[in-house]
């Protein structure tokens, strides 16, 4: 379901006690998440480069598939193209995710300080990493943002198509906003310290309930308030009116 475009001058966006109403409410469902930085963000560059238009566990048997074939990260990047998709065509879509991934790493051994290592990205600010990050061949802000927070926990919070469906529909970013707008609004309305607990808890949310074409919103704690639940019950009870 769409929603009606508002200019990017009149949008007001939530109150910040709208925002904590709606992180209690999914504590209560999913809890507080808790994970470790660890450390190793150019693992975590490469592996969120094979969760792109796939699942976690194809994800995890490319990049594990990946480790066992190559010793290094350098034998990845020297390696020929095949080599590399054969090892994680499971995957999917592994023609462009080799390519992509050595010429990441490509990048990264011309313009790093470390060559083939990204670990001084914690000591600088968000917007410096931020902007090296997505200087990078085909990455974004959404994987940027991934690699800072899980990584190193610094303050940003990936929006993948989940946490975007259900911040929209819960009236937390703008409707129809583009991609770079919605990071933007999901940093700024996060309390500081909970850019991981929010982030994973409306993606749950986006995938146990808040689907993208049939939203559970008679079993979705957030439904009284969630201002798009009464436009989703209205058409679901006239599909089933049609359909007897």
């Amino acid at each position: 379901m769409s929603a009606a475009a508002i200019s990017k001058s009149a949008w007001a966006g939530p109150e910040r006690r709208r925002v904590y109403a709606i992180r209690d409410r999914l504590r209560l469902v999913y809890g507080i998440p808790v994970d470790r930085p660890h450390g190793d963000a150019l693992a975590e560059l490469i592996l969120t480069v094979l969760s792109q238009s796939t699942n976690d566990r194809n994800r995890d048997v490319a990049y594990f598939g990946l480790r066992e074939r190559f010793g290094s990260w350098e034998q990845v990047r020297d390696a020929p193209v095949g080599e590399v998709e054969l090892a994680i065509r499971r995957g999917g879509i592994s023609k462009v995710k080799s390519a992509r991934i050595k010429a990441i790493l490509a990048t990264i051994s011309e313009t790093s300080p470390a060559a083939l290592d990204l670990t001084w990205l914690a000591d600088r600010t968000v917007p410096q990493a931020q902007e090296y990050l997505c200087s990078l061949p085909g990455v974004g802000r959404k994987t940027a943002a991934c690699v800072l927070l899980f990584s190193f926990g610094m303050r940003d919070v990936p929006v993948d198509t989940h946490v975007s469906r259900v911040g929209t529909r819960l009236g937390l970013f703008r409707p129809a906003a583009p991609f770079e707008e919605l990071h933007d609004s999901m940093l700024d309305l996060t309390p500081r310290g909970q850019e991981l607990e929010l982030h994973l808890n409306l993606l749950r949310h986006g995938r146990r309930t808040c689907d993208a074409r049939r939203p559970q919103c008679d079993a979705c704690a957030l439904a009284r308030m969630c201002p798009s639940a009464r436009t989703f019950k209205v058409r679901s009870t006239a599909e089933s009116r049609r359909a007897s």
